[in-house]
């Protein structure tokens, strides 16, 4: 009974205290908090602008006051945009795309990171920086001799012209390289090869398990990365069956001019999946944190 009355008593205590703190010290955390809040606001102002043009006329973004709030010409422009061009194939044929860079790429460059993280080889530190050295070159060098390779291989029009030369890059290698260095205990490899894992069982069992937040990441900027991309299909694809939705979407200013009601939309069109997958790999991308091989 003593030591509950005491327990109480030193709640009260703490609570008292609580209420006690300095105003100058609950000031700073406020500052922060509306600094915070005033951030996210403006971050997320060129989102809702957006939304609110693709709802109005053209003419609409002459105006002064400009509307902040959302008109009557949604349904029209999103039907403008279906009728003018086929949006949902482009769509398909981007997600099609995109997931295939990003799996692809997940698997190629975490193989590789793995590799030159925690094994050495003949050759490991040359090789790796031929690889870093890629970062100097600009991407626009390799547009002719990737073009060229593709018509040699008569991928000109079709959507693996777009998918191979994504397949691998040196900023993925690097990225997970240095978080296989940190998270990846020697000792533990030490311990699955003495089990009698080989190479793939401890890349599978225990360099996957421990680099989920590093992949997450990778996997959002590589998905990011190819549905924005929109050069290099530009110039590969000719098959209008085969094309891209930024590509696709780029053809509404020839058809219709400087109709920004319509514009804003197809962006609306185009930006809303991304929205979707960020705030899917955003929840895999904080789960992961808390999970590692040696759980």
């Amino acid at each position: 009974m003593t030591t509950t009355h005491a327990t109480s008593r030193k709640s009260v205590v703490l609570q008292g205290e609580r209420h006690r703190t300095p105003l100058r010290h609950r000031i700073p955390r406020v500052i922060r908090h509306l600094l915070l809040i005033i951030g996210a606001l403006i971050s997320a102002f060129p989102f809702y602008w957006m939304f609110i043009l693709s709802t109005h006329r053209s003419a609409a973004i002459y105006e002064f006051p400009p509307p902040l709030l959302p008109g009557d010409r949604f349904m029209e422009n999103f039907r403008t945009v279906m009728d003018t061009v086929n949006v949902f194939a482009a769509m398909g044929n981007t997600f099609f795309v995109a997931t295939s860079v990003m799996v692809l790429v997940l698997l190629i460059d975490s193989l590789a990171a793995f590799a030159f993280a925690k094994f050495d080889f003949p050759g490991k530190n040359v090789l790796f920086t031929i690889v870093m050295a890629t970062f100097m070159l600009p991407a626009q060098l390799a547009t002719i001799p990737q073009f060229l390779l593709m018509t040699k291989l008569g991928w000109v029009g079709e959507l693996q012209a777009v998918i191979v030369p994504s397949l691998a890059g040196a900023f993925g290698i690097f990225w997970l390289r240095q978080y296989f260095q940190n998270s990846v205990q020697t000792e533990l490899l030490e311990a699955a090869t003495l089990d009698g894992c080989g190479f793939f069982r401890q890349y599978w069992h225990v360099a996957l398990p421990s680099a989920r937040p590093a992949l997450a990441f990778l996997g959002i900027f590589s998905f990011i990365g190819a549905w924005n991309d929109f050069m290099w299909p530009l110039i590969v694809l000719n098959n209008p069956d085969r094309l891209t939705l930024q590509v696709v979407l780029s053809q509404l200013q020839t058809a219709h001019g400087q109709d920004y009601g319509m514009l804003m939309m197809s962006a609306l069109i185009a930006v809303v999946p991304l929205l979707i997958v960020f705030a899917l790999g955003a929840k895999q991308f904080i789960a992961g944190i808390t999970d590692g091989a040696l759980k």
